[in-house]
């Protein structure tokens, strides 16, 4: 019995010194590292004394705090920045739908300013901008080596005033410069009509106003063609949708799911992690959905993308999205500005990040895109010669007028639809594929 307490002793002992040996380096480096910490903020402190003191014209020490404020967290990715209070204010009411600008959503891209998205119906988008442009110059000033606080607030000015962007356009060989005015930018977050018996919901961002556009504007595009049972479905174009606002992109996902997982996130700590769920019943009561994308459908459109596709809830049509899976959280500072943060990774319901890779169409359609350089054609088509137009033909007489009349209505839709081609091929090719789909639907 001695013995064995003897052995616990002796065994206590050695797991005291073996745990000695081990924790004491630990503490150490720790201690090494706090020091060198505090080394590296007492370097900063005497590099802005310096500065302050010593450099060939006089600084606004506000604004080099500032900088190197800004410069610490853009070093971090591209979406993690400061906001001064005069940007943290405009992004205010930008996620409540007003504000004042060109309408363009911007990232930056190897020292280059990359548009994400021109937004439906402002001067950018009038102006002729696209989605994978590159900025190069604002009147006549280069956007190199500028952060993007600093090209953004190039592009600002008054309401009515003109400013001169350089442009470069994959497909066009030369720079070419576009002209905006700049306005008021009111975004109205979803646009619905309807194309034949087809609703469009065009989803332009994701604001304070999105989830309630959705279901107001479905609600009366079901309406206008008579009730739900002469939809033949819903096209959700989600195409130059920068994202926005996290709740938005769950509220509108659960709007067509009836269950299952929506998105979740993973922050650094496994505690961070979030999960939500789609509720029972949808808007579209079970009806065909098909959902358009582009590189500009960036961040709280892929989640809706990625949950409509892994719940083969509709059939995701375009081109490989943007490709932005990070959550940024906006955390308020002292003195009324304010840190963007990107603080988790978004995955998909089956557990795939898109970060950098984005969602990719189950059917892959391209849109022709547009050549600034390139002059308009007039090009006369003239309609071909059938049975009907020759001198003399025969008359069908196996329909009644009634029957001849539907045939006629059904042919001017159609041709409608051929029409849609030319302006929009990527939502004719939806509206084709939910018009397949519903005549191939025996239950209807």
């Amino acid at each position: 019995m001695k013995k064995f307490i003897l052995a616990a002793c002796a065994g206590t002992f050695a797991g005291v010194i073996a745990t000695t040996q081990i924790t004491g380096p630990l503490l150490a480096q720790e201690s090494e590292q706090q020091s060198n910490v505090y080394q590296q903020l007492d370097l900063f402190g005497d590099i802005f004394e310096r500065i302050r003191s010593q450099y060939v014209e006089e600084v606004d020490e506000a604004e080099l705090i500032e900088a190197a404020i800004n410069g610490m967290l853009t070093s971090l990715d591209p979406h993690s920045s400061f906001l001064p209070p005069q940007d943290f204010t405009d992004m205010r009411e930008q996620t409540r739908g007003e504000f004042g600008g060109l309408g363009i959503e911007v990232t930056q891209e190897e020292g280059f300013v990359k548009v994400v998205s021109p937004m439906d119906g402002t001067p950018a988008d009038v102006a002729g901008m696209e989605a994978g442009d590159f900025i190069t110059h604002v009147d006549g000033e280069s956007l190199l080596g500028l952060t993007l606080n600093e090209a953004v607030e190039l592009m600002r000015g008054p309401i009515g005033s003109e400013i001169i962007i350089s442009v470069v356009r994959e497909g066009v060989d030369e720079p070419f410069d576009v002209s905006i005015i700049r306005d008021t930018i009111k975004l109205t977050a979803v646009r619905t009509r309807t194309e034949g018996t087809t609703v469009v919901l065009r989803v332009t961002t994701f604001n304070d106003q999105t989830f309630d556009n959705l279901e107001a504007g479905l609600a009366k595009s079901v309406e206008e063609l008579g009730g739900i049972e002469n939809v033949n479905g819903f096209v959700l174009d989600l195409r130059n949708n920068p994202g926005g606002l996290l709740n938005q992109a769950i509220a509108v996902s659960d709007a067509f799911l009836d269950a299952g997982e929506i998105v979740s996130t993973r922050g650094r700590a496994p505690e961070d992690g979030e999960r939500w769920n789609a509720r029972e019943g949808g808007l579209a009561q079970g009806l065909p959905i098909v959902v358009l994308i582009n590189g500009g459908s960036a961040s709280a459109s892929e989640i809706v993308a990625g949950a409509m596709q892994d719940h083969r809830r509709g059939i995701v049509v375009g081109t490989r999205s943007f490709g932005k899976g990070s959550v940024q959280t906006i955390m308020p500072l002292r003195g009324d500005g304010a840190m963007r943060l990107t603080t988790a990774r978004y995955y998909t319901p089956s557990g795939r990040s898109i970060q950098a890779l984005g969602v990719s169409p189950d059917i892959v359609v391209e849109q022709p895109r547009r050549d600034p350089t390139a002059e308009d054609e007039a090009v006369e088509t003239r309609p071909g010669r059938t049975e009907a137009d020759l001198r003399g033909s025969l008359n069908n007489d196996s329909i009644t007028e009634d029957e001849r009349r539907q045939l006629e209505e059904e042919r001017a839709k159609v041709e409608e639809a051929a029409k849609l081609r030319e302006d929009d091929f990527q939502l004719a090719y939806a509206i084709d594929l939910l018009t397949g789909l519903r005549a191939l639907d025996t239950t209807k």
